[in-house]
């Protein structure tokens, strides 16, 4: 922003001072503060927008200079005392402020903690429910209620099942899961839309800058907390860590907002939410040094030290908190923490392999057809979140009650898995000889069914994540591999490579490999390595088992990787069509990303004329259009760059001229700041006259608009009184003046650089100071798009855009005439579209056709039912709170409505 209030320009000199300072009246300065407080509410970013970082950066720097000139505290008074007064009061000011900092971080940790415990002790308790009850006590679970609980839950005169016999236990199981599902889904569709999924992906995207308005608000974390535990105990095939994670975010969010300082600030309220996500993994997984590095490597890419040391702090709070309410009474932060005794040999390596291997495969097979089936439910399911939600679990509890290890809950199944024989670990017959190839076929089955049942699941319209259903696949998959190495050994126990096992101990503990599997599964669908070898570290505490843990996650990765694509979350973004640039940078060889941006960016664009525009033009413009801002340049044919206007900021100054009900209609408003020529009593030029009618001028009278020698008004004078019409008007006050601006022959590579590292919402393209086009992170990742679809397919690049999963923005009238987009929330147009789906409606192969072909099937088929698929089909989107639709469409409303005006 040119020429901000009260700045003293000299040579070397940018210090900001107080009106008081400058001897002006209290009152004066009170209503230049209020102005100000309402210009900064108008400023806030709209939903479905971007953070500029860079203007955010300098407004906060300049509120942080300004503050202590205007605060009245004693600790403010004192710092603006000389001498060491002024010192010590400086000292403690300063003292206060860092010490703000970490009350809230701990705040957060603790709430966290409390809320990670609640949902946990009531998630096991739930669970329970769906098979009996306890007599002495219905708040009581199977564990407490008995102290020896046979395997099927019986053997206990305090604990009853439902019904009695098997096919009335088995009818109790599946009405519990339909009814906890329909409830979750319920809740979640009447107040709280936001709430379903795992958030994960939306939570990186808003750590980048895009926001989501609602998406961490108090009410989404209530519900997201609320039907965590319905959903879990309802048996679907998705975990609560995902949207831990989530919740997490949200109590930072409302915690941080509760503080101006962080209120105001997004950089801060990044940090804040940083800082809880770390703290949502530690909780859940019980490693707060492995939720760090998730941060890290997973959340937030502007990741600065004292962001480390903030997350190391929130996550150590929030896990003591947790430790110290002790949910599962059993000293353990979760319950498949396990403790590894014994070392690992050699010849074990083959078997670490295949373990390794298998989880690389399950990642590309759960991504791959986990979006074709998101592909599916959007297009057919989005307005039946309720009915899928009840459809899956109940179809999760008819096949799960069949196998021993799915009728049980997920982190109870691990629990049981990771155990070692002689820990108590021989449980449904895991360690008999006798029972180990009944074991083999019911772990293979177990895998199968749980692998299918997690891609339809993750994603429906309740609060969903895939960490430890991925988890609890491995654990299957691995100790089905550590039976069949203790049966090799017991079959061949004179084998060369057995020799190095002592008689008088076992040689296998299977356990382990359940723990591996468990580690490579959760690294294939996530593709991260050193989070989760630090994780499964803090859950073992053994540090035997690194090397192998490293092994597998290796060989892991090195399989997902050569299939290519990134993680879920990575892969859900994309699919969205979210404004999100990964992390990593693309090969510096991509024909796609060394051709220069002039190929990229927007030509034709809606721009504003700093030498003057009818009034009635500038409001048709802002009015007619969604775009969040306007280039400025010098006049009509001289296109040589003056700024940027941001158009929140331009309809706040129409509106507050049209206020004072003496501008003409037929006034010219100008963009430019023109300064005074008149030095002040220091020798320093006057601010320039910001004429904006009914605000005062920072230097002598208050002027007609931007009238050159035109009539005058004495300061003070009320406008609406004064019969002077005003005929012209600058709004050259809300121009920023130095936009971030490349060559058109620069390389997109670069700019793709300088909007993950700067973070600028729009950069300018210019030759030789003349503006020629404009570019945005949504162009950037549609034109990536388009040219990776090209690439696979060979078809030109009008056809490259995917119409199921994604569709090319619709062009809005206005851009009619050679009048292309200025930059718009988030730079898509006027709709918020995804650019980047990999399921094309044409070309769609695999499950989403096989989910199609049924669909068509039972529409032709079942009469009734089929006439009732058609209006599925055929039905409108419905629109829930706060005009969230119940799809979970991010689609961008082109106009948001400004704060009332004082």
């Amino acid at each position: 922003m040119s020429y901000p209030p009260d700045r003293e320009r000299g040579e070397g000199s940018s210090r900001i001072t107080s009106p008081l300072m400058e001897g002006e009246e209290p009152d004066a300065v009170q209503e230049e503060l209020e102005v100000e407080q309402e210009l900064s509410q108008v400023k806030r970013y709209e939903d479905f927008s971007t953070v500029d970082w860079i203007q955010d950066s300098l407004r906060e720097r300049y509120a942080r200079v300004l503050a202590p000139s205007h605060a009245t505290s004693l600790t403010a008074r004192l710092s603006r005392l000389k001498g060491p007064v002024g010192y010590a009061g400086r000292a403690i000011a300063q003292i206060l402020e860092e010490g703000e900092t970490w009350v809230v971080i701990s705040l957060v940790g603790v709430a966290i903690g409390m809320t990670m415990a609640l949902i946990s002790i009531t998630s096991v308790w739930l669970s329970d429910i769906k098979l009996g009850y306890c007599t002495t006590g219905w708040w009581l679970n199977r564990k407490f209620c008995c102290l020896e609980v046979s395997d099927e839950g019986e053997g206990c005169a305090e604990w009853r099942n439902w019904g009695g016999v098997e096919p009335f236990r088995y009818m109790a199981y599946i009405f519990f899961a339909a009814l906890f599902s329909f409830s979750a889904a319920n809740i979640v569709k009447a107040f709280a839309p936001y709430a379903a999924g795992s958030g994960i992906s939306e939570i990186k995207c808003i750590l980048g800058g895009f926001i989501i308005k609602n998406f961490l608000s108090a009410a989404t974390t209530a519900v997201k907390a609320l039907t965590l535990p319905l959903t879990i105990a309802s048996g679907l095939s998705v975990g609560k860590e995902g949207p831990s994670v989530h919740y997490a975010c949200g109590i930072g969010n409302v915690v941080g907002r509760l503080f101006q300082r962080y209120d105001r600030s997004a950089s801060k309220m990044r940090d804040i939410v940083t800082s809880a996500s770390a703290a949502g993994v530690a909780v859940a997984f019980g490693s707060p040094i492995g939720g760090v590095l998730f941060s890290i490597e997973e959340m937030n890419q502007a990741f600065s030290t004292r962001t480390m040391w903030q997350s190391f702090v929130c996550a150590l709070v929030a896990t003591f908190t947790l430790a110290s309410m002790d949910p599962f009474r059993t000293g353990k932060l979760v319950l498949f923490t396990v403790s590894y005794d014994r070392d690992w040999h050699y010849f074990e390596i083959p078997a670490y392999l295949l373990i390794g291997v298998f989880g690389g495969l399950y990642g590309v097979f759960v991504i791959k057809f986990n979006l074709q089936v998101a592909a599916f439910r959007r297009k057919h399911l989005k307005d039946h979140g309720v009915l899928e939600a009840v459809g899956l679990a109940s179809l999760t509890a008819v096949m799960g009650y069949l196998n021993r290890f799915l009728r049980i809950d997920m982190t109870e199944c691990m629990e049981i898995l990771f155990r070692e024989c002689e820990g108590g670990g021989d449980k449904y017959g895991l360690c008999q000889t006798s029972a180990q190839w009944r074991m083999v076929n019911s772990l293979l089955l177990g895998t199968i069914v749980r692998t299918a049942l997690v891609i339809i699941s993750y994603g429906c319209k309740v609060p969903c994540g895939i960490f430890v259903p991925s988890m609890a696949v491995g654990a299957m998959f691995g100790r089905m591999v550590g039976i069949l190495m203790k049966a090799m050994h017991t079959a061949f126990p004179e084998a060369p490579w057995f020799a190095v096992c002592q008689p008088d101990a076992p040689c296998i503990t299977p356990g382990t490999y359940a723990f591996l599997g468990a580690a490579a599964c959760l690294g294939g669908v996530t593709k991260l390595t050193v989070t989760i070898v630090v994780i499964m570290f803090e859950l073992t505490g053994a540090l035997t088992y690194i090397l192998p843990t490293m092994i597998v996650l290796l060989v892991t990765k090195a399989v997902s990787d050569s299939f290519g694509g990134a993680g879920i979350a990575d892969e859900m973004i994309r699919f969205n069509g979210y404004p999100f640039l990964e992390k990593e940078d693309k090969d510096s060889g991509d024909h796609a990303f060394i051709e220069p941006i002039g190929n990229v960016m927007k030509r034709g664009i809606v721009m504003m004329r700093a030498d003057g525009m009818p009034i009635q033009e500038i409001e048709e413009i802002v009015q007619s259009t969604s775009y969040q801002g306007f280039p400025v340049v010098r006049g009509e044919f001289d296109k040589t760059i003056v700024g940027i206007v941001s158009k929140a900021e331009l309809r706040y100054a129409l509106e507050k001229a049209r206020r004072t009900r003496n501008v003409s209609d037929s006034a010219i408003c100008s963009f430019e700041c023109t300064p005074s020529t008149e030095a002040d009593e220091n020798g320093f030029l006057a601010q320039p006259d910001i004429v904006i009618p009914g605000r005062r001028a920072s230097a002598g009278p208050l002027r007609s608009p931007s009238v050159r020698g035109g009539p005058q008004l004495e300061m003070g004078q009320d406008r609406r009184t004064s019969g002077v019409m005003a005929e012209q008007v600058d709004f050259g006050q809300y121009v920023d003046e130095t936009p971030l601006t490349v060559s058109p022959k620069m390389p997109l590579e670069i700019v793709m650089q300088l909007f993950r590292r700067m973070g600028p919402r729009v950069i300018l393209v210019a030759n030789e100071g003349h503006l020629v086009g404009l570019v945005t992170v949504k162009d950037v990742l549609r034109h990536e798009a388009q040219m990776e679809h090209e690439h696979a397919t060979s078809v030109p690049v009008s056809a490259a855009i995917p119409t199921s999963a994604s569709a090319v923005p619709r062009e809005p009238t206005h851009m009619r005439n050679d009048s292309a987009s200025s930059w718009a929330t988030g730079g898509a147009g006027g709709n918020w579209e995804p650019v980047g789906g990999p399921i094309a409606e044409d070309g769609a192969a695999g499950l989403e056709v096989a989910l199609e072909e049924g669909l068509r099937w039972v529409s032709q088929k079942a009469g009734g039912l089929g006439r009732a698929v058609d209006r599925i089909r055929g039905g409108g989107g419905t629109t829930g709170r706060n005009g969230v639709e119940d799809a979970m469409e991010y689609e961008l409303e082109e106009e948001r409505p400004l704060p009332p005006m004082r």
